[in-house]
């Protein structure tokens, strides 16, 4: 199959690609991830997980899998991306990422082409794109947030939390002109304090951004989310009926009703070549 055929196969159904960030490590994201897929597929959607910390992948420990190749394997031309991909609970597709692979952290342009053939000749039809990109503000965490139709944004009520989400927030939206974005307060007691956490972040970006925020939900912290992390499980197939597994249900809901992308800009290999695009603002400076 050539290339052209690859794209034609991926232009038959637009994908919503939605990353999902952090500003700080240990807020739950890859958490976030896992379960809002699985609750996703529950609902007929096909869902395709992509581990995008590149070079400290670990969705698939989270999930219990065991995946032999990932994405470094794809690059060095030893796999295709079709033989990397893990089938995870509810049928999910997990790309897997490397770990403790240090040259993943930063592709050159032979492995950016390499990538883009792969996705462009991927014989797979997904609805939602999820991804898991590393913590922090760093440059594939820009280009990631950047590429994608929606972007969660995923805090605890830690004021180190607070403060690099709203960094997060800044970069994106000063050098970048990103104007929405989704806040998901992770690991609150109640809704109530996952408003609160909105409001703050909310507050101080009225004053200082030129930003549309808004509050895609909260996800509590109970016995049962911390069970089936150690039980490298998701939470929406452990314990169906917890207060967390409900808010990840609420979430995906809430996802199915944002708008779905129209024309080009909705299909997966363009948010691969928006990713790889070479970064404008950085290449002027």
């Amino acid at each position: 199959m050539d290339q052209a055929e690859g794209l034609r196969r991926l232009s038959r159904r637009a994908t919503k690609v939605i990353t999902v960030a952090s500003g700080k490590g240990g807020v739950g994201k890859t958490n976030v991830v896992a379960n809002l897929a699985i609750s996703l597929a529950r609902s007929g959607n096909r869902v395709l997980v992509f581990d995008a910390d590149l070079g400290l992948g670990n969705i698939d420990i989270l999930l219990g899998l065991t995946p032999r190749f990932n994405i470094s394997h794809v690059l060095s031309g030893e796999k295709t991306l079709q033989q990397v991909l893990v089938r995870g609970p509810q049928d999910i597709w997990v790309l897997p990422a490397s770990s403790g692979v240090s040259s993943m952290a930063s592709l050159d342009a032979r492995s950016q082409s390499r990538l883009i053939d792969a996705v462009s000749s991927l014989d797979l039809q997904v609805d939602y794109l999820l991804v898991d990109c590393a913590a922090g503000i760093s440059g594939d965490v820009l280009t990631f947030s950047r590429a994608a139709h929606e972007l969660i944004v995923v805090l605890s009520n830690e004021p180190a939390s607070v403060a690099d989400a709203y960094a997060l927030i800044k970069v994106l939206s000063k050098q970048y002109a990103q104007r929405r974005f989704r806040l998901l307060p992770n690991m609150v007691r109640d809704a109530r304090e996952g408003q609160a956490l909105f409001a703050k972040i909310a507050g101080v970006s009225d004053r200082y951004l030129d930003v549309s925020l808004d509050l895609a939900g909260s996800i509590p912290l109970d016995a049962a989310l911390r069970a089936a992390v150690r039980a490298q499980r998701a939470v929406v197939e452990s314990a169906p009926a917890s207060p967390s597994a409900q808010a990840f249900g609420a979430l995906a809901e809430r996802v199915q009703s944002w708008p779905l992308p129209e024309g080009p800009s909705g299909q997966l290999e363009f948010f691969m070549a928006q990713w790889l695009q070479p970064d404008a603002a950085a290449s002027s400076s």
